[in-house]
């Protein structure tokens, strides 16, 4: 979806004005610029890969971390011999990948696009050049912070602007422009109060227009 996006367009600006969440904060980190008011959010990434049952869904780093609790332990349970057993070495691997990938993605578009005009430090070193290394290590701040499954200790813990902007994310805040703040919102309840009334899970809205 990145590739697509940027493919048609050089600039490319996310509006939050609800949440994005999981695979949505990724997305929203391939921006230049992401918007968002007091009531937005983002959210912790943590990839959700199928099951070893294939019963349904599962938050990976979740799964991840009990193996890890319960390898670290000294002494194991009978419940925890079980689990160990009945572990499936080819899905821990994928979760692994998939935790690995997340990271990958995000920490890749954020030094090509959100931190592409990050030039000079304006807090720490003002006027002093930022330097590659130093938007990657930045880059991984951010990513690891993201997905630290015990910081946030769920998978749909809602991330404001005060939360993101303590992992030193930057976030266009416009809480105060009440014009833009209430034309946004209307956009936005129109929108996907049709959306939801048409029973459209994904829609794409262009102000672009084809003749027949």
């Amino acid at each position: 979806m990145v590739s697509v996006v940027r493919h048609h367009y050089g600039t490319v600006n996310f509006v939050v004005p609800d949440h994005a969440m999981s695979a949505g904060t990724i997305f929203c980190m391939s921006g230049d610029r992401i918007y968002m008011d007091y009531s937005s959010a983002l959210g912790p990434i943590d990839p959700q890969v199928m099951s070893s049952d294939g019963s349904g869904y599962i938050a990976a780093l979740g799964y991840l971390d009990k193996v890890t609790e319960i390898t670290a332990k000294a002494v194991l349970t009978p419940a925890d011999v079980v689990f160990l057993r009945s572990l499936d070495l080819g899905k821990l691997a994928l979760y692994e990948q998939a935790k690995n990938l997340s990271i990958s993605l995000l920490k890749k578009w954020l030094v090509v696009y959100k931190f592409k005009d990050w030039t000079v430090h304006r807090t720490t070193n003002p006027g002093v050049p930022v330097s590659l290394e130093e938007k990657e290590a930045r880059a991984e701040e951010i990513a690891a912070a993201l997905s630290d499954n015990k910081r946030w200790h769920m998978h749909g813990r809602a991330l404001g602007i005060e939360r993101l902007l303590e992992l030193r994310l930057e976030i266009d805040d416009y809480s105060k422009d009440e014009n833009l703040r209430v034309a946004i919102r209307e956009y936005n309840d129109l929108l996907t109060g049709y959306a939801d009334r048409q029973n459209m899970p994904i829609y794409l809205h262009s102000h672009h227009t084809e003749t027949p």
